[in-house]
């Protein structure tokens, strides 16, 4: 099955492929289509929703109808900052600084946020959903508790990977195997969910 992916991060589609291996994953560009969604609802599952119906509004009428959509939100949620940086990830630190981070940047401003902190609890966030038609959702929520480090450690995922410690593994997220990230991640657990959902919807294509 062909699934279209409401994201441009190639980093995302190569951990989604892993999951979903022999479905073929497609990004907005694949079809020609420039997507660039903004991120304004208040929880991790409502922004993946935005982004899905977003991406299904560009498409032209015969793909609407006959693809699949794949929309996810992640982010850290760090408890001693009250869920920051949360739905704000990828945007953390832009109004201060005045500009788009990177990521390197970004995990520097949290680790200066959290200088003065004891507690380091944090954990990644991932909603994932799976837009049908757009009357058929699923969506599935997953999470992975660690704590932030005091330093980014690892050349591995991206984003806040280097930053969150796995202390039963003794290491960053960044640190890990693609294998054992996939294993553990928020992200790959939500996208263990949807799988089952995605085989479920084409057993039934196919009866």
């Amino acid at each position: 099955m062909e699934l279209l992916l409401a994201t441009g991060n190639p980093h995302k589609r190569e951990e989604f492929a892993r999951i979903f291996r022999g479905h073929r994953l497609l990004l907005p560009a694949d079809r020609g289509v420039r997507f660039d969604h903004e991120e304004t609802g208040a929880s991790f599952l409502e922004n993946a929703l935005g982004k899905a119906r977003a991406l299904r509004a560009l498409l032209s009428r015969s793909d609407a109808e006959g693809m699949p959509i794949l929309a996810d939100d992640s982010g850290l949620a760090v408890a001693a900052l009250g869920g920051e940086p949360g739905v704000y990830s990828a945007r953390y630190g832009r109004q201060e600084r005045g500009r788009d981070l990177s990521d390197g940047e970004r995990n520097l401003f949290l680790l200066e946020r959290m200088a003065a902190l004891e507690d380091r609890r944090a954990c990644f966030v991932c909603a994932l959903v799976l837009l049908l038609d757009e009357n058929r959702i699923y969506a599935a929520q997953e999470t992975l508790p660690g704590l932030v480090g005091r330093e980014p450690r690892g050349e591995g995922g991206f984003g806040y990977d280097p930053l969150l410690v796995l202390p039963h593994r003794g290491r960053t997220v960044a640190q890990l195997t693609p294998e054992e990230k996939d294993l553990l991640s928020h992200r790959g657990k939500a996208a263990r969910a949807i799988l089952a959902v995605v085989e479920h919807h084409l057993s039934g294509r196919t009866a």
